[in-house]
């Protein structure tokens, strides 16, 4: 999952069925993102992310940042997402996820009907008290 912020200033979830680790030194994360998306549109204007792994009782949010826009709807006041202020231009760290990486956007490329955003790891964060979900 990724966190975007909104061009009005709030803040946007999106599930993502691709990511990747693409260096070790600087650490960089690449994240794919399809066109249509609310988010793509958030992540032309404003050059940062978050790259979330959630914990295992985040089922329910993960569903609903893949099924509504971020057009329509204000996902973290919907999912009741616990946060608070990340380093990299305070966008929110999900006080409930395994795991965070923030990161500021380096280059992108054109892939047919997705971007692929490459981000720079700025600061990361773990959470040992949650497990990691993994999709069944």
């Amino acid at each position: 999952m990724a966190v975007t912020q909104k061009p009005d200033g709030g803040y946007n979830l999106i599930t993502l069925e691709w990511f990747m680790r693409t260096s070790i030194q600087p650490p960089m994360f690449a994240i794919s993102v399809g066109h249509t998306r609310y988010s793509h549109e958030c992540l032309q204007d404003l050059r940062y992310f978050n790259l979330v792994f959630p914990s295992a009782g985040q089922r329910e949010l993960l569903a609903l940042a893949g099924s509504k826009s971020g057009r329509d709807m204000d996902k973290f006041l919907a999912g009741e997402v616990k946060h608070f202020p990340g380093k990299l231009k305070g966008l929110p760290i999900l006080s409930e996820a395994a795991a965070c990486f923030e990161c500021e956007i380096v280059t992108q490329v054109k892939s047919g009907d997705h971007t692929i955003f490459v981000g720079e790891v700025k600061h990361s964060w773990k959470n040992d008290e949650k497990e990691l979900f993994f999709y069944q």
